[in-house]
């Protein structure tokens, strides 16, 4: 009977499977069959059960395969092509870290090859220190070997140059490759399959160096073409052009090269190379350019616009580009300039000391450049608005070179300064010959009666980010801009015809509409068209639409980002801007500066937003009294650019309301960077108190004795308590106090940096909370039930407790000493003070 049961499962199990087998059976299809279903997936990967059964009644050649085994077949065919993706994204993956694997065993090469000299070297000192007396051993150590800046060889034939040109090679491949240069990797830049490239600055040398090692997916001869188009990518470099070319004997090119660079701010003067580039290939087939400055005045600018030029020293650098197995080349860049930082108001000079300033202006942005392009060719990348890659680089180029143009106003191309009304803050430039153009249409160009006028000016920013800083600009235009500003540009751009700013009202609604067109590989720079909403005063025009459309690029806006600077640079444009359209670019640019470690004294008073025009001097840093208190070496150049057409019976007028709104701009930027710095001081702010106060003083005295004269004690050391001091020591107090005004809803009138800091506010926005506002229920409760004591006595402790700041973040506090300020005749209260010991933000 059990055998029987079991025979009769196995039956039944049998059976199953082969019905499954069947119906599951492999099929083999014809070429016509495969057509005929790859025609479908081309349409459809994934179809229905309906689809299908219309597939097979449609297509008689596949009418006798069964509707699953369709199904299976599209199943197939779906896990071959994600199978096939994933192979590839593997195999370049692969090929990354195959090249950055290449890479990184070439640098620890290198460093292996430094630290073998350098135990050689150190062997050697001691074996001086044993065998020389004291004064040669202070020789031997103090002695350098350093790269001559200038050659000694001819520079006025070709065998000279040719010389040079070896010369150069031979120096840059030792940056390159080889241990000329103690190079330390740039702080933020981390290797990885997904990185840029490797990034390197130079540790100690002459003049300031950057080194960049990346993979690339373009030929050598097409990197080398691109970079050597500087212009291109370098958005600095204001002109290149080459004097001369003739071919070494050995296949490559020499070329005498000058090259002019704008300045990135109003407080300094440009630069200018007069350089030699030499262009050849090496024996394992990698492409080399390398370059130098030669000795010598060589090419330069006209007489007339020498003055605004530094002549700045190029010493051996370039790229070195060799091909990859497989496709693509792997870049080596070095940047080695000296900049002449000594032409520089001292404040401005870590921009000119600075390797990793270098570093990110020319050597990452040039790799960066070079991915980009990679990328556009491969089809990798996606624009907005049907706009081709090369069509928005070129706007982008334009923005930022329009921008540049108008900071720097070149007297070559036609800029000249105004007689100024003896307040320097503001800078007016004419440009009687400007017109608005695209080299490849100049019919498009759009040539002003009157001409351009720029207002201009430099700031300097303590404490305030600056990606912070201008990501607020971009989103918070209705804060800073004048709404008929902008229409009057836009409309003269439009019409060619000019009035003075402001003749048509018009009301802006605060709305703006962000467009995204394109972005960098790295997103560190935006492309974008903004669309401001506005509507006409007049009457007759309420229902005419006048909304202004800007293009603008961003850049910086990331806190985390490496980069040289954030900038917001914008220009009016039409609706429907060709790719040719006319531009006038104005706007924000602001470059973080690095301040040596070794700077104890500031030219600046501590966390203060400060106009540079009014105190910089080319020379030594002032030195101030011992007492202040030294800076937190966080500060920024800001420099405002603002462009205007006019027409020539309206010059003085224009002239007049760009001053005005250029001074209205940098009072709006200086309240924003009050509000977002965490010092919370204006330019104009010291400890200063509302109108209708007492001087701040005469309050921080009454303050002071008021503690003493209730609680017996001193709030500050005896020793600080003459003169000025008083004022200054209550500022710089460690706890925080506030102080109230006794009417029926407590505002508070004054508060020291630490208070400001507890409640993260301003002097000037502090006059808006109430004292309710920052305490939690069960402080308010404390408060009420100590105020009759604090009335009656003048003085009441109150516990720890809890307030909340102007952000909504809770700070805890371990005490709170509250007490009644006297007046100088000591029996009228003025206010009431608080001290809040021992906070912090929970």
């Amino acid at each position: 009977m059990a055998m029987a049961v079991a025979h009769l499962r196995e039956s039944s199990s049998g059976s199953s499977i082969n019905k499954y087998l069947d119906a599951g059976k492999y099929v083999r299809y014809t070429t016509e069959q495969v057509e005929a279903l790859e025609r479908v997936y081309a349409e459809c990967p994934k179809p229905s059960s309906l689809r299908r059964q219309q597939l097979i009644r449609e297509c008689p050649i596949l009418s006798n395969i069964e509707p699953k085994q369709i199904k299976v077949w599209f199943q197939n065919r779906r896990c071959r092509e994600k199978q096939r993706k994933e192979s590839s994204r593997l195999q370049t993956v692969n090929r990354k870290l195959t090249a950055m694997n290449k890479l990184l065993m070439e640098e620890n090469e290198r460093l292996q090859k430094q630290v073998s000299q350098l135990v050689g070297e150190n062997g050697y000192m001691r074996q001086q220190l044993h065998t020389v007396n004291a004064s040669a051993t202070d020789a031997s150590c103090d002695s350098v070997v350093t790269t001559p800046q200038h050659s000694l060889r001819d520079a006025n034939n070709p065998a000279g140059l040719l010389s040079i040109a070896e010369e150069t090679l031979a120096e840059f491949l030792s940056k390159a490759t080889g241990t000329a240069v103690d190079w330390v990797q740039m702080p933020g830049m981390k290797p990885g399959p997904d990185s840029v490239g490797i990034f390197a600055i130079s540790q100690s040398c002459s003049g300031v160096a950057a080194r960049a090692c990346g993979l690339v997916s373009l030929e050598p001869t097409k990197i080398a073409e691109i970079l050597k188009d500087r212009p291109s990518w370098f958005r600095d470099c204001r002109n290149l052009e080459v004097f001369t070319m003739f071919p070494a004997g050995n296949g490559g090119t020499i070329e005498l090269v000058y090259t002019q660079t704008f300045a990135p701010t109003t407080l300094a003067p440009a630069r200018d190379f007069w350089t030699l580039r030499y262009t050849s290939t090496l024996e394992n087939g990698s492409l080399v350019v390398c370059e130098r400055s030669l000795s010598g005045s060589g090419a330069g600018p006209s007489a007339a616009a020498a003055a605004q030029f530094v002549r700045a020293e190029v010493l051996p650098s370039g790229y070195l580009i060799r091909p990859c197995e497989g496709g693509g080349s792997i870049i080596h860049i070095v940047d080695h300039l000296n900049l002449e930082a000594w032409s520089v108001p001292e404040v401005l000079r870590p921009l000119y000391e600075s390797s990793k300033v270098i570093a990110q202006k020319m050597t990452i942005a040039a790799l960066r450049y070079i991915r980009q392009i990679a990328q556009e060719t491969s089809g990798e990348v996606v624009y907005s608005l049907g706009r081709q890659p090369a069509v928005l680089r070129t706007f982008s180029q334009r923005l930022s070179r329009g921008f540049n143009d108008a900071i720097n106003g070149f007297n070559d191309d036609g800029w000249s300064i105004m007689n100024c009304d003896g307040n320097e803050d503001v800078i007016i430039a004419i440009n009687s010959s400007k017109s608005l153009s695209n080299t490849s249409n100049p019919t498009n160009a759009l040539s002003f009666l009157g001409g351009v006028l720029c207002a201009k000016a430099s700031m300097l920013l303590q404490n305030v980010p600056p990606a912070v800083l201008v990501r607020f600009l971009r989103e918070h235009r209705s804060e800073w801009a004048d709404f008929n500003i902008d229409a009057y540009s836009a409309a003269s751009l439009k019409a060619g015809t000019y009035a003075y700013p402001g003749m048509r009202p018009t009301r802006f609604t605060g709305s703006q509409i962000i467009m995204p067109l394109g972005h960098t590989i790295e997103h560190e720079e935006l492309l974008e068209v903004v669309r401001l909403e506005g509507h006409s005063l007049a009457p007759e025009d309420a229902f005419l639409s006048r909304d202004i459309h800007l293009l603008q690029i961003c850049s910086g806006i990331d806190e985390n980002a490496v980069g040289a600077c954030s900038e917001l640079v914008f220009a009016p444009i039409d609706e429907m801007f060709p790719d040719d359209a006319p531009l006038l670019p104005s706007g924000f640019r602001i470059i973080p500066l690095q301040s040596k470690p070794s700077d104890t004294q500031d030219s600046l008073t501590k966390n203060r937003t400060l106009d540079l025009t009014s105190s910089l001097e080319v020379g030594p840093a002032t030195n101030h009294a011992a007492g202040d208190a030294p800076c937190q070496n966080t500060r920024s150049v800001l420099t405002i650019a603002f462009q205007f057409p006019f027409d020539s019976n309206l010059q003085d007028n224009v002239a007049t309301t760009a001053r005005q709104y250029i001074r209205s701009v940098i009072s709006s930027v200086q309240r924003v960077a009050m509000a977002i710095s965490p010092s919370g001081l204006s330019p104009a702010v010291g400890p200063k108190l509302s109108p209708g106060s007492p001087e701040a003083l005469t309050l921080a005295h009454w303050i002071c004795q008021s503690y003493s004269f209730h609680l017996g004690a001193e709030l500050l050391k005896s020793e600080s308590l003459g003169g000025d001091s008083v004022l200054k020591n209550l500022w710089q107090h460690q706890d925080a106090i506030l102080c109230c005004s006794l009417k029926s809803l407590p505002v508070f009138v004054f508060a020291n940096q630490a208070g400001l800091d507890m409640l993260e506010t301003t002097l000037v926005a502090l006059q808006d909370i109430t004292l309710d506002k920052i305490f939690d229920e069960s402080g308010r409760k404390a408060l009420c039930s100590d105020f009759a004591k604090l009335m009656e006595q003048g003085f009441a402790y109150l516990p720890a407790g809890i307030c909340m700041s102007t952000m909504g973040r809770h700070v805890s506090y371990e005490q709170a000493v509250a007490w009644k300020v006297l007046a100088a005749d000591e029996s009228t209260v003025h206010c009431l003070a608080f001290s809040f010991v021992n906070w912090s933000f929970v």
